[in-house]
């Protein structure tokens, strides 16, 4: 079986406890159709590049799995037909990572930064410079 990871969006007006449960249906489509979840991640939120079905914002959601061509088609085919998907894409690669995803590193460093105090506005170091 090849690594697969697959990210999706859904619109800004589902909650975010639908958006859950969706991750984890398609973690039992996946099982189902002989395939294994490394790894689930709901990332929340997030403001979107472009407009996209004239929404700004879209939940996203993260799967990093192993699987074969016939859980591709049916990840596929669920995630096109269903409502509250605005966009999907799956990616090969070469290897999974058993660590949180980039988008939830980045998270965690900010909220690091501001608890230590590292965060904007106490640069001490700049001087008078205008």
């Amino acid at each position: 079986m090849q690594k697969y990871e697959h990210v999706f969006i859904a619109r800004p007006d589902v909650s975010p406890a639908q958006v859950e449960s969706a991750i984890e249906e398609l973690k039992a489509l996946v099982e189902e159709k002989g395939g294994k979840v490394n790894k689930t991640e709901y990332w929340g939120l997030r403001t979107l590049a472009y407009r996209l079905n004239k929404n700004r914002k879209g939940h996203y959601g993260y799967l990093d799995m192993e699987a074969g061509n016939e859980v591709l088609e049916a990840l596929d085919y669920r995630q096109r037909y269903a409502d509250d998907v605005m966009r999907h894409m799956t990616v090969k690669v070469d290897e999974l990572n058993a660590e949180p995803s980039a988008v939830l590193r980045k998270g965690d460093d900010r909220k690091r930064r501001d608890r230590d105090g590292g965060g904007r506005g106490e640069r001490s170091d700049r001087g008078d410079r205008r």
